[in-house]
């Protein structure tokens, strides 16, 4: 009776614990021999499959719990975007010579596409100081030959209506960029040989400071030499110019106007040598002429013509030479003999280092980006017959 008594308020006492959550966790003491509780008892055991069964479902919660966080960080490591990198980007000091881009004026320049390559080349319109303005003149007698010899007050100088004063003046031989547009052409194939002898004594009149290059046409532009002092380098590559198909020539002058975007000298120009007018090219005339008023490159032109040109092009291709070298104070040449053109070209080549350079200051500066009509009156000492004069009809103003 003792002993049922004595379980059973142990068994309340376990309850009571259990329900209240004030187990104890300490160990029990050792039961003693002799000691009136049973060797196996009931309660104890109880209380250690409690035990052991809160254990096993504490083990269980803790493991799903860390499962549960285990999948949630795959799961966002797996949502997490490789852009989305919340790191501050280092800034990288910028150089002291650099200008800011966003405030860096930007010069204007005319965009013209490539009739080769699809590519765009940017040539860009001749800039005057508005301090001083040059501007080359070549005078000539009635037999077309040249006059050397004057001084600057045989010289007036217009811009617009307005008189200008003749600041600077010269005749000195300056180094000069120079570019040889060789027509290759099939109608070519009986002046060939001329041609290229004129290109040589073209040469034997160069400066040692002179750089040139040469670009041959004939359906389409090509440039054969880079820049170069050698004339040698020249001539040698001319040797292989092989006459065939059609004229692309206003597409050969755009590319020479082109690469003199990379001369070195200030004095600047083209020599044309071709037999006709232009039948293959992508540009046109207006295009052209508008391209060589904005550049400051003087071209001169051998025309090298049949007496009786059937096509439309042959019989235009005079005064087509002739208006886009006026423009630029240059001169077209027209030969009939191809015997002559070693003599015409070394006439220019004298030329181009003999002329006059005039330089003013303009009286009223207008930074609009228009052109200004130049014009060079002659007052010939007495004596002299008419003299004509050759000089570059304008200049466009600065924009800025």
């Amino acid at each position: 009776m003792a002993e049922a008594v004595l379980t059973s308020a142990a068994l309340r006492l376990f309850m009571a614990r259990l329900v209240e959550g004030r187990w104890s966790s300490r160990p029990k003491a050792p039961v003693r021999s002799g000691s009136p509780v049973l060797p196996w008892d009931p309660i104890q055991s109880l209380l250690r499959k409690k035990s052991a069964l809160l254990f096993g479902r504490r083990c269980q919660r803790t493991f799903f719990a860390f499962a549960a966080l285990a999948c949630l960080g795959l799961s966002a490591f797996a949502q997490t975007d490789v852009n989305d990198v919340h790191v501050q980007p280092r800034e990288i000091e910028k150089s002291k010579g650099a200008p800011d881009a966003p405030d860096a004026p930007k010069e204007k320049e005319n965009v013209v596409h490539s009739p080769t390559d699809g590519l765009s080349a940017h040539v860009r319109p001749l800039k005057v100081d508005v301090d001083l303005v040059l501007v080359p003149v070549t005078i000539t007698d009635p037999m077309n030959r040249l006059v050397t010899g004057l001084d600057k007050e045989n010289f007036q100088l217009f811009e617009g209506n307005s008189s200008q004063e003749i600041r600077t003046f010269s005749s000195e031989d300056a180094p000069v960029s120079l570019g040889v547009i060789f027509d290759s052409s099939g109608s070519m194939t009986s002046k060939m040989d001329r041609a290229k002898d004129a290109v040589i004594e073209f040469f034997k009149t160069a400066n040692p400071q002179d750089e040139f290059f040469m670009i041959t046409f004939n359906d389409e532009p090509e440039e054969v030499t880079d820049f170069t002092s050698s004339v040698d380098e020249i001539q040698n590559k001319l040797v292989f110019a092989v006459p065939r198909r059609r004229t692309a020539l206003l597409d050969a002058i755009y590319m020479g106007m082109s690469k003199m975007r990379q001369a070195k000298y200030p004095k600047k120009a083209l020599l044309i040598i071709s037999d006709g007018g232009d039948n293959h090219s992508r540009y046109t005339e207006n295009e052209i002429r508008a391209l060589v008023k904005e550049a400051d490159v003087m071209i001169y032109a051998i025309g090298i013509y049949d007496r009786y040109a059937s096509a439309v092009e042959e019989r235009l291709g005079p005064q087509l030479l002739s208006d886009i070298t006026e423009l630029t104070g240059g001169r077209a040449f027209t030969i009939d003999n191809p015997n002559d053109l070693g003599d015409v070209a070394t006439k220019i080549g004298v030329e181009l280092r003999n002329q006059y350079v005039l330089g003013y200051r303009p009286t009223k500066v207008v930074r609009d980006g228009k052109w200004r009509k130049i014009k060079v009156k002659l007052l010939p000492p007495k004596g002299l017959p008419p003299l004509k004069v050759y000089a570059r009809t304008g200049y466009y103003a600065p924009a800025e």
